[in-house]
């Protein structure tokens, strides 16, 4: 089989925010931007890498969800246990110099984890856990 990785969903509440943090805080270019419905959806990905994207989507737009169940997403994008994204860098001490002048909420500063990697967390602003791993040279 030959299967990739497209896209991945990250809810936002709220799009200027989302375009500012992923566009101008990390880097990502902008590969989509459609509003529907008073909805927005924007879809940005890592330059270089055309072929995977992150699609930042109102989470009120998923059909099918009750009132009570989009308050509970509400409630946990506010305490930033709805969802996650791990990204990597070759840098992570500069990262995450730059993300925490550019005001990002730090989660974790830059630690060596008992399983090998060494990471740090921060939030984007609809609450999204945003880990970063250094990645590490292969020989």
């Amino acid at each position: 089989m030959d299967i990739t990785i497209h896209a991945s969903f990250l809810p936002h509440n709220d799009p200027d925010a989302a375009l500012a943090f992923y566009r101008d805080t990390l880097g990502f270019e902008v590969r989509n931007d459609v509003g529907y419905g008073g909805m927005r959806w924007i879809t940005v990905g890592p330059a270089g890498q055309p072929g995977t994207s992150i699609v930042l989507n109102p989470p009120a737009a998923t059909p099918g969800l009750t009132d009570d169940e989009r308050r509970t997403i509400a409630e946990m994008m506010a305490k930033g246990t709805y969802a996650m994204l791990l990204l990597a860098t070759k840098d992570l001490a500069g990262t995450f110099e730059r993300l925490q002048a550019s005001g990002a909420e730090v989660v974790q500063e830059p630690t060596d984890q008992p399983y090998g990697v060494r990471d740090c967390a921060f939030r984007d602003p609809a609450g999204n856990l945003i880990r970063l791993q250094e990645l590490r040279q292969t020989r």
